[in-house]
């Protein structure tokens, strides 16, 4: 892609107020479902949380963009504070041309419990150009109730809102849930998320293993196919207008690291990948 086309395809994404970072990091962890008939909640998975080896606590990096172009960069650190708590702390930036563009600056951090694996806070920050959001979120047995704050000093605004639905996710929890799980080819996962300021009826197919490359190498991998639906304040599904379907692969070992998304957005292929990963404990 030339220097031009990127220019070009940046102002596009700009006018129709694409965010990369922002729905890469969506995509990651909010799956979705195919049409679903009457009496969907039915469809929801189960299962408790599954008996695969925890995560290590970890610091790994990952790049973001489209048509192999990169839009942002990720920091991510994973750990287990204490005996009961998993907490995922993240980062994510614009940089090069988008930034010039459209700037963008993002703190993320998650608090999951480490035996159901269900979510029991989350807060995210996001920095632009010329405002500041801040999204609280406080999880229980029974929903959510959600904080977000907009804008600068006395000129910020603050509104509330509750979401009453059983066994939510939210992102960090989602993943922790699903990779938790046998992933056994054609195997299907249906939960529901809130990884922010709605709900998302979540669907993941295991289509099966092959080998992928990523920059920290060649990995058996885990083949995901998502799709997305939201879930409206009646608890009616409601299709995603801007998301068409994604495909994620995770390392096929005893980690189950995320390797890559690519997503089928109104915009083209948005894409994740793992650049760099160092685990801070080895394992025994």
């Amino acid at each position: 892609m030339t220097v031009c086309e990127r220019q070009r395809t940046a102002k596009m994404l700009m006018q129709t107020k694409f965010r990369p970072t922002k729905c890469v990091v969506t995509i990651l962890f909010a799956f979705c479902t195919g049409s679903l008939a009457g009496n969907w909640e039915a469809t929801v998975s189960k299962e408790p949380a599954g008996t695969f080896p925890e995560l290590r606590p970890l610091h790994a990096s990952y790049r973001f963009g489209w048509s192999g172009f990169t839009a942002a960069t990720g920091e991510v650190h994973f750990t287990k504070p204490s005996v009961d708590k998993f907490q995922f702390d993240g980062t994510g930036r614009t940089i090069g041309l988008v930034r010039a563009l459209w700037k963008l600056d993002v703190n993320h951090r998650a608090i999951a419990n480490a035996e159901t694996l269900h979510p029991i806070e989350t807060q995210q920050t996001e920095n632009y150009r010329s405002k500041k959001i801040v999204t609280n979120l406080t999880f229980t047995n029974s929903g959510v109730t959600r904080t977000r704050t907009e804008g600068e000093g006395g000129a910020a605004g603050t509104k509330t809102r509750q979401f009453s639905l059983p066994n939510l996710f939210d992102l960090h929890s989602a993943a922790l849930y699903l990779r938790s799980q046998p992933l056994r080819d054609r195997s299907v996962y249906r939960i529901v998320v809130y990884p922010a300021t709605n709900a998302y009826l979540a669907t993941v197919t295991v289509v099966g293993r092959e080998k992928i490359f990523v920059r920290t190498g060649t990995y058996n991998a885990i083949k995901l196919d998502l799709q997305l639906k939201r879930v409206n304040k009646r608890l009616e599904l409601e299709p995603h207008r801007k998301f068409h379907r994604a495909t994620i692969w995770v390392s096929d070992d005893a980690e189950r690291l995320l390797l890559r998304i690519e997503a089928q957005v109104f915009v083209g292929t948005v894409f994740a990948e793992l650049q760099s990963v160092h685990f801070d404990t080895p394992r025994s």
